[in-house]
Parts: structure tokens; sequence; C-alpha cells
């Protein structure tokens, strides 16, 4: 079978690239962003079959917007990840082998290993 999801429509072996959900209380059918996994209840469609799509007499639209184009990541991101492995990577800071209090400078932190942070108790 293939990793890529196709449309739903009979026939139609085109990737999907949307969701279409129905909310059947207020009489609204919603077409999204490509779900992260397939619902049971929802249509995954192709462009073609999205932005062809209409819905019964009386009910509403509603089209939220989707990206078509391959996502990649920006430079904020990659930015952003990289500050995070770095400061992972770093180690405590310590006063002659005594926590600083966290690098942050939170009087509430007693330690840190990695990500992970000691708190100290509230009482004391």
């Amino acid at each position: 079978m293939s990793p890529v999801r196709r449309c739903s429509r009979t026939a139609c072996g085109r990737p999907a690239v949307a969701t279409l959900t129905y909310v059947y209380a207020d009489s609204t059918a919603v077409l999204g962003p490509l779900a992260t996994y397939a619902e049971p209840h929802c249509y995954d469609l192709c462009s073609e079959h999205s932005e062809r799509l209409t819905a019964p007499r009386g009910w509403e639209v509603v089209r939220l917007a989707t990206d078509t184009g391959p996502t990649r990541p920006s430079g904020d991101d990659l930015e952003a990840l990289a500050n995070a492995v770095r400061e992972a990577a770093r180690p405590p800071e310590r006063d002659g082998g005594k926590p600083t209090g966290g690098r942050g400078g939170d009087p509430m932190e007693i330690a840190r290993r990695g990500h992970l942070r000691v708190l100290r108790s509230p009482d004391s």
C-alpha cells in the first residue's frame, strides 16, 4: 500500500491535499488541510475535488486555508532547532560544585540535567 493518502472520491487516484468533515448539527461542511491521520468519518480530497466541492442546499461550506505546496522548514524554524540543540548540549553552570539556581536565574531551580529541572519545594 502506498504511504501517500489518495482522494476518497470514487475512481480518483490523485494524492489527497485536503480533508472534508461534516458537522451535521450545524449543517456545515468544513474543508481544511489534510488531517494528520485518516479518520473514519472524514473524506480526503485531491486539489481538483476540493476546489469543486459543493454542499447540500441550505448547508454552509467553511474553507480553511490549505497549503498544497510541499512544506519546507523556514529559516526561523531551523534557527530555533539549532538553538534548542545548543542549549540542551550546554553543561549546567556550577559555582564551586554547587548549583547556581538555574541558568535562567530561577530561584526555584536547584539543579538541571539536560532538559529536566529539579525545583525547590515551595514550602522551603
